[in-house]
């Protein structure tokens, strides 16, 4: 592709994301038509200020006017000034609420896109780079809401409402503001294409610093233990020092752009003082009637409040831009944004009371991430009530089974839970009616409270307590000082991967799904307190159906039946063969 090419194939994106940009605005539309209807209505009065003021210098220097005429007509400009600083709070905390409406839709909708897709596919995609995307580059869209659009329509009005008040004094005065002004606009567009693309490399250099930030601390350990530590941060300094150089460019541009608007706007404000001095000296005589001292006073106090709501539109046009920039990086990490109107609400908490689901898949495939294939066209059926156990040697696909039933990885063939198709339950009754335990449940950063009400926020301190000890938890719990309010590290740091699997099934304990799936439910655990666990489960399970992917013997000789997963199949196992010695050949 040529540059040529590439540069049109660039300017055509960026106007397809300055579209979906203000698209995404219109979702908080009445505070935004606050935020820049305060500022038109301030400029109105300052049309008004400014011709009290020349009244009034007028009055004073050459018409003899007394203190005492004057106190009305100054009381009236305190009483404009007053206003117009009222009116602009109003419209300064219009746009910022704005523009937090915009971006918590936006987050919102990314959020809930990525929760909606495919999760296998999302773990594999960069964590910094999404937290980038979420956090900066949404953030990046402020700017444009909440100071660029008002200083649009600010630039767009006011401007010509002041040049049509310099007209009723001295038509030239008029013109001149009328031929400068656009000067600004012009120039200011040269400069903004340089930096629309200074702030796409700015962007796209801070996604992959945070990617790759974010890798590089998730495999701090590897990169020890092969001597890499050093390698790693001096290409960390590298890319930070790139994104330096990036941003600096950035502010360059914008500063430039700056100093190309206050040199027009000094040449016109100049223009017009140098104008009405020389017809004061009568050097310049282009008016029918001489210039009066008020009507040269208010075309002074107007000519720079013309050019002022354009200055303000360039200092703030780097914002539209790196708003641009931030979209175009929001769809490389998530794909085209939705420029409808979000939902905010959160899904309330759905109980499922339409009994067991019986689990059922027909001709189901399931293939890898590169397309190896671990489950050909295979059948399965669960009755509903029944305990099922699915074996098979370390890396057979049961896990991934488990996702698929879960809607967790995308599988071919027939999935049904219950009466339904999988595929077309609501997430919120599939969440509801199907409690999933899997091999490596995530703990968050937080006390041990919190991570048992992921199971459900609304639980009580008693409920959490219980659903604690029935998962094995409340001896070892209880034994820590501070109890269910000790904090734990991401992933469960400060607990043994036995203390973290507990913790995981006490948060199953806290919702009433009509189906279980469990991927090694006590691994890590003694026998004493697997065959705890494991009863404590099955008495749960009275009434729901129940599919555990294990090694054990014992939590394999405990289910209704045992189906074998091996060589891409999935099978029940013969009558010949004793569930306890496929479970160990399996293991072995």
């Amino acid at each position: 592709m040529t540059n040529d090419a590439r540069t049109t194939s660039a300017r055509t994106a960026a106007r397809a994301a300055a579209r979906r940009l203000s698209a995404l605005s219109r979702g908080a539309a009445a505070p935004l038509a606050l935020a820049a209807g305060a500022p038109l209505v301030g400029g109105l009065l300052l049309i008004a200020q400014a011709a009290l003021m020349a009244r009034a210098l007028d009055g004073a220097i050459s018409g003899g006017t007394t203190r005492a005429d004057l106190a009305p007509v100054l009381l009236a400009i305190a009483g404009l000034i007053v206003a117009r600083a009222g009116l602009g709070f109003v419209g300064d905390c219009a746009a910022a609420a704005a523009a937090e409406t915009v971006k918590r839709r936006l987050r919102n909708d990314l959020f809930r896109r990525l929760l909606a897709g495919d999760a296998v596919a999302a773990a594999d995609r960069r964590s910094g780079a999404l937290a980038s995307a979420l956090v900066d580059q949404v953030e990046a869209l402020d700017g444009f809401v909440a100071r660029f659009l008002p200083a649009a329509v600010q630039a767009a009005l006011l401007p010509l409402a002041f040049a049509a008040a310099a007209f009723a004094y001295d038509v030239t005065v008029g013109l001149l503001f009328l031929l400068t002004a656009p000067l600004i606009p012009a120039f200011m567009a040269l400069v903004g294409w340089g930096a629309q693309a200074a702030g796409d490399a700015q962007a796209a250099a801070l996604a992959r610093l945070s990617g790759r930030f974010a890798d590089r601390l998730r495999g701090l350990t590897t990169l020890r233990l092969f001597g890499r530590l050093e390698a790693e941060a001096a290409a960390l300094e590298a890319a930070t020092d790139e994104l330096r150089v990036r941003t600096l460019r950035v502010l360059r541009i914008a500063f430039l752009s700056s100093a190309v608007l206050e040199f027009f706007a000094a040449l016109g404000v100049a223009g017009v003082a140098l104008y009405v001095g020389l017809s004061y000296l009568g050097l310049v005589d282009l008016r029918a009637a001489p210039l009066t001292l008020g009507a040269g006073l208010a075309c002074l106090l107007l000519a720079p409040e013309v050019y002022q709501p354009l200055r303000l539109l360039a200092a703030h046009h780097h914002d539209r831009a790196a708003a641009i920039a931030a979209v175009q990086e929001i769809e490389r990490q998530f794909g085209a944004l939705a420029t409808s109107d979000f939902t905010l609400a959160a899904p309330a908490l759905v109980r499922c009371d339409d009994g067991p689901w019986a689990i059922e898949a027909s001709a189901l495939t399931l293939r890898t991430s590169d397309g190896v294939t671990i489950l050909d066209r295979a059948d399965l059926r669960a009755s509903a009530g029944a305990r099922i156990a699915v074996v098979g040697p370390s890396g057979a696909g049961k896990s991934t089974l488990l996702d698929a039933l879960a809607r967790l990885r995308p599988a071919e063939g027939t999935i049904r839970l219950g009466a339904r198709a999988l595929a077309g339950i609501p997430e919120a009754r599939l969440r509801a009616g199907l409690g999933y335990v899997g091999q490596r449940s995530r703990l968050f950063h937080g006390t041990i409270a919190d991570n048992i009400r992921l199971g459900d926020a609304s639980a009580s301190d008693d409920a959490v307590r219980r659903a604690a000890d029935r998962a094995a938890a409340l001896p070892f719990v209880e034994r820590l000082p501070d109890g269910f309010e000790t904090l734990v590290g991401e992933g469960g740091l400060g607990l043994s991967g036995g203390e973290a699997q507990r913790i995981a099934l006490a948060r199953l304990y806290l919702r009433d799904p009509a189906a279980i799936l469990l991927d090694e439910p006590t691994a890590h655990l003694d026998a004493a307190t697997e065959r705890l666990v494991l009863d404590r489960l099955l008495t749960f399970a009275r009434g729901r159906t129940m599919l555990v992917a294990t090694h054990s013997a014992t939590v394999a000789d405990a289910m209704d039946g045992v189906l074998r997963f091996e060589a891409g199949r999935l099978a029940p196992c013969g009558p010949r063969q004793p569930r306890a010695s496929l479970v160990k050949d399996a293991a072995a």
